[in-house]
């Protein structure tokens, strides 16, 4: 609709009743397509006007609720006292929400309650003031929130459980052997002073029995420990490699947008649906482009690539590419080494969880240098055995 504007040394032409009604349209129009619900109300509280999005919103038809009082949509304790609320700014001003917003909940005619994102406006009309509010469904975003903090908690937890066992292998791989000899070796000692003075051979019996039981008390701890976290088999199934990729991305750069990292995601349509358990995954994912954040703090450029790639009919590969400073050649070899670590703080034991887990779901992983950074790529077993070309998929990173 083509502005006019009024000659400033005339008065402005009154609108025609068409033009009235051709704005009024518009405003119906507008109205009815924004996805957030607007509410109209008096001073009263009763309602004047209610969207085609409220009504869809809080399950209501506009016939239903127009001069209703808006307390209709409010759940307790804000029913009883949103009068009270209306009274007390009429009387002094004060406004709590008008002009400010806020997160709050409403209820919907099932009698569901839902939160909400508040704006409330004020306009002076010929009949005397009207309140407006716009109201924003967070039930999917609450919904979301929710969904990533345990999807956090469960990776959280793998993790943890994944790391105590790493360890207890580790230790009982290393501790295990000598701690076997040193009980033998006490044992034959004891055994071997039998003829000595029985003052010197009961001192030496006493010393070396309480040698041998704590060798081997230490032996048992080891072995318990390694048995009662012994990790077992996840169960597997059909997952979206894709999913588990935005889902792992989202969760590991949380607290990192500050850094301005540039995401890069190039994801073979080929390599859509990977045979998993799919939470372990997504663990090695977190770990390995959080690794790729912490390699490009001092980095001017801050690139993260992820891609997938169909390598044959049983596999698929998924690589992590950072444009961080990258490794001295000559620890390429011991990254997935258990307790070996280039970061002055690490317990050198996230790489080494991530082969344990990938290799364990029948596939390898492995790292090599890329232009000015490091690619870590790994495979998986394929859910799709379907393949034309039965060959690798095309390149599609662009």
């Amino acid at each position: 609709m083509r502005s006019r504007k009024a000659h400033p040394m005339s008065p402005s032409k009154p609108e025609s009743f068409a033009e009235v009604a051709a704005g009024e349209e518009l405003l119906r129009s507008i109205l009815a397509t924004v996805p957030d619900a607007m509410i109209i109300i008096d001073t009263s509280g009763v309602i004047t006007y209610f969207s085609a999005a409220a009504e869809q919103m809080f399950g209501y038809g506009s016939e239903e609720v127009l001069g209703q009082n808006i307390r209709l949509l409010m759940p307790e304790p804000d029913r009883e006292h949103h009068d009270d609320y209306m009274r007390r700014y009429l009387e002094t001003g004060q406004a709590r929400i008008i002009g400010i917003g806020r997160f709050t909940v409403a209820r919907r005619r099932n009698g569901e309650v839902f939160p909400i994102q508040l704006s409330i406006g004020e306009a002076g009309t010929g009949d005397g003031r009207v309140f407006s509010g716009f109201v924003r469904d967070l039930t999917e975003r609450e919904e979301a929130r929710v969904h990533l903090e345990e999807l956090q908690n469960e990776i959280a937890h793998v993790s943890r459980v994944s790391a105590m066992g790493t360890m207890a292998s580790s230790l009982a791989h290393e501790l295990n052997q000598p701690l076997t000899a040193i009980a033998n070796y006490v044992e034959g000692a004891r055994d071997l002073l039998d003829n000595p003075t029985p003052d010197i051979l009961e001192t030496v019996r006493e010393v070396l029995d309480d040698a041998a039981r704590e060798s081997v008390r230490a032996g048992q701890i080891v072995r318990g420990l390694r048995d009662f976290i012994g990790r077992g088999t996840a169960e597997r199934r059909a997952e979206s490699l894709p999913r588990l990729i935005n889902q792992a991305n989202a969760l590991a750069l949380i607290g990192a947008r500050e850094m301005g990292i540039d995401v890069d995601l190039a994801l073979d349509p080929q390599a859509e649906t990977v045979f998993v358990a799919g939470v372990q995954v997504q663990q090695v994912l977190v770990n390995l482009i959080r690794n790729a954040a912490e390699a490009m703090e001092s980095s001017d450029r801050r690139r993260l690539s992820i891609r997938t790639q169909r390598l044959s009919k049983e596999f698929v590969q998924v690589s992590v590419t950072d444009s961080g400073q990258g490794f001295a050649p000559e620890s390429l070899d011991r990254l997935f080494e258990p307790f070996f670590s280039t970061k002055g703080e690490g317990m050198g034991l996230g790489l080494s969880i991530c082969r344990t887990i990938v290799e364990s779901l029948g596939g390898s992983i492995w790292a090599e240098q890329a232009a000015g950074g490091m690619t870590f790529n790994f495979t998986l077993l394929s859910a799709d055995t379907e393949d034309s070309d039965d060959g690798p998929a095309s390149d599609l990173s662009g």
